[in-house]
């Protein structure tokens, strides 16, 4: 089976492909277990055109807030939202991915380029049945206010809890818009978060966390520098190597 578009590195799943049934491939990972209990993992999906510090600060707050045990950076084909001109190439944008994560806790997958999905409620459709995972969908605040945008939002909404992450100017609309009013009565206390990746949507929860200058929108139009160089350990992130549990599970 072969997916349209430039080919990523090789095994970007960090040996996640080793563990899953062959006929389907990254359909049903191996059930992991973290002392004794599913994963909690949040989804970060995006472009990210190019992926920057801000990513990866927003995730290692979630990481730190929602009490996850990983957070995967979902690199979009195209997002349906988003023009395509000025949307650089798949590869491009998964190679910057890979280079700015650098946490043993983030990693950078292609599913949507392999699932062939477009819509975020297709992915979610196709996951659902993985074994072993509590998904938080993380959203930043503009997301929110378009949220009903999206196709099938309502069902995102009653499929997976979902953490938005404040993000200025955009907050206040997004507090005030169509989402947040219809699922007002699911909302979770931001004191409670740790709580998200265990209730059964609709849960949904607002975290204030302190704002990052970086922006990928200035980045391509050249009023902020790309993303500076980093080591060795920074290229070779959990993307192409097991974490400590997984390396124990392998043995």
């Amino acid at each position: 089976m072969s997916f349209a578009g430039p080919e990523p590195p090789p095994d970007p799943t960090g040996g996640l492909r080793r563990r899953v049934r062959l006929f389907v491939p990254l359909d049903e990972p191996e059930a992991p277990i973290a002392e004794g209990r599913p994963l909690r993992v949040g989804l970060l999906g995006g472009s990210f055109n190019p992926a920057h510090e801000g990513h990866r600060y927003v995730s290692v707050e979630a990481l730190k807030r929602l009490e996850l045990d990983s957070v995967w950076w979902l690199v979009s084909p195209q997002n349906p939202l988003k023009p395509v001109a000025g949307m650089a190439p798949f590869a491009e944008r998964f190679a910057s991915a890979r280079a700015v994560a650098r946490h043993p806790r983030i990693r950078v997958l292609d599913l949507e380029r392999r699932f062939g999905t477009v819509y975020t409620i297709d992915l979610l459709r196709r996951i659902a049945h993985w074994r072993g995972y509590r998904f938080v969908l993380l959203l930043g605040a503009d997301n929110l206010a378009q949220l009903p945008r999206w196709r099938h939002w309502v069902e995102i909404l009653r499929r997976v809890p979902v953490a938005v992450i404040a993000r200025e100017p955009y907050s206040r609309a997004a507090l005030a818009g169509a989402a947040a009013r219809r699922f007002a009565a699911a909302r979770v206390e931001a004191a409670r978060a740790r709580e998200l990746p265990d209730l059964p949507p609709p849960a949904w929860t607002f975290l204030v966390i302190r704002p990052h200058p970086a922006s990928s929108t200035a980045i391509r139009t050249g009023r902020m520098p790309l993303p500076a160089p980093i080591g060795e350990w920074g290229r070779s992130t959990t993307s192409d190597r097991p974490t400590d549990e997984e390396a124990r599970r392998n043995r």
